[in-house]
């Protein structure tokens, strides 16, 4: 919540200028009370995400006894808020100890604008170097320096559905459908068995990633990964043809899409009032949370993406001018660590950035996840800021809602074009 950051400035006011002063990160931390705060700042504040925040604390609480958590998480969908009270944190020059942002382009915003540190030394101090695969740690090198310290790998092309509805259409839960005209067909079969809104989705990241799988199902995941990096044209004839599956798709969705949010089109799934969501893999530890039973439920990869893993991965960063720094870094060390991944994506649903994780410490749904992060094709998303700046993403997201309350296949392709652009 807001207010966790409110307090932690509070206190450092409180302390005089002192504390201030000795919150540079050039200074270390200083001996009295309020520099041991060590504000982490997340949108982790209910359900499995804030389960997983938990596992991190219980850590954070034995390594490093010398510092006080303070929780600093803002709710909102994906860190929505979050990332605009973030933002203007970091302008007024008022940093917490850490904060949360996805691993990626996503951190160009921040790396361009001077606001978080070179973490490269504490991956050789902390022994990550070795305990993270060379891919991931690729996809974090920007220009030769590592800027945050992943905490787990989610995998974003996951569909999750209810066997029962399925049934009602004599669909086969078992397997995914082979392709996404085969998932139309399968949707138009639930329709006419009576399930008004099949596909149930919710505003906007969640429509994004809907769009997203029929990119890469259709595109592959080259030309799919090309979107991003400049290589594949966003206004060539194969996007259009994509986009208008997506369009088809959204003809089976709830009509309060723009209403909701994912947990509340998942409950649809689960009530029986829709039989798909496409929804990334901390799906799992909601059900858990929330005490859906497996057997209610299954997922595979979205239709037409099977043998592709596409990854986000949650991180923790340095700040510049961070309160608390070597606080920070303690938190930082436990959030790389085998005791604090295995205490985190137990309990959030994702799997564990190192690679040196016993599968067999994980429920069902993660040791399949962590087979497949090891055997398939390794694909970033842009939802998840895997792929896309925060900019790029804003203008995705402001083309897709567009999309969503007059679909028209040219403007939107136009605006994914030039969003695509922007940096």
């Amino acid at each position: 919540m807001r207010g966790g950051m409110s307090k932690a400035v509070a206190v450092l006011g409180a302390a005089g200028l002192l504390a201030v002063s000795a919150c540079g990160n050039s200074g270390g931390d200083s001996g009295d009370s309020a520099s041991k705060d060590v504000t982490v700042f997340t949108w982790w504040a209910d359900g499995g995400e804030k389960a997983g925040l938990d596992g991190l604390v219980s850590v954070f609480n034995t390594k490093c006894k010398d510092y006080k958590f303070d929780n600093a998480a803002v709710a909102g969908g994906a860190g929505a808020n979050a990332k605009q009270v973030l933002a203007n944190d970091l302008a007024s020059g008022n940093p917490p100890s850490t904060f949360q942002a996805h691993a990626g382009a996503e951190l160009k915003d921040y790396i361009n604008n001077g606001q978080v540190e070179d973490v490269s030394q504490l991956y050789k101090d902390f022994g990550l170097d070795a305990a993270f695969p060379k891919s991931l740690l690729d996809n974090l090198t920007v220009e030769g320096k590592i800027y945050s310290i992943p905490a787990n790998v989610h995998r974003a092309n996951v569909v999750w559905a209810n066997p029962a509805v399925l049934k009602k259409a004599n669909i086969d839960a078992t397997k995914a459908p082979a392709s996404v005209d085969a998932w139309i067909a399968d949707l138009d079969k639930l329709k006419a068995a009576g399930v008004k809104a099949p596909l149930a989705t919710s505003k906007g990241f969640a429509q994004e990633m809907v769009l997203e799988v029929v990119l890469l199902a259709e595109l592959g995941p080259d030309k799919f990964t090309g979107l991003w990096n400049g290589s594949t044209d966003f206004n060539g004839a194969d996007v259009t043809a994509a986009l208008q599956k997506y369009a088809k798709l959204l003809t089976y969705t709830n009509t309060d899409r723009e209403a909701v949010d994912w947990p509340d089109a998942l409950g649809y799934v689960n009530k029986g009032q829709a039989a798909y969501t496409v929804m990334g893999d901390w799906v799992a530890a909601q059900q858990l949370s929330e005490g859906v039973a497996e057997s209610a439920y299954t997922y595979w990869p979205a239709p037409g993406t099977a043998g592709n893993f596409q990854y986000l991965a949650d991180s923790f960063t340095l700040p510049v001018n961070a309160k608390t720094p070597d606080g920070a870094k303690c938190w930082l060390d436990v959030v790389g660590s085998a005791d604090g991944q295995k205490a985190f994506n137990t309990k959030k649903g994702s799997i564990p950035a190192r690679s040196d994780a016993v599968a067999t410490d994980y429920p069902k749904y993660q040791q399949a996840a962590m087979a497949d992060w090891k055997k398939d094709k390794i694909v970033p998303s842009c939802a998840h800021g895997a792929a896309c700046t925060l900019g790029q993403n804003d203008s995705i997201l402001s083309a897709i809602g567009q999309f969503s309350g007059k679909p028209d296949v040219p403007t939107l392709q136009k605006a994914l074009a030039a969003a695509a652009k922007t940096s």
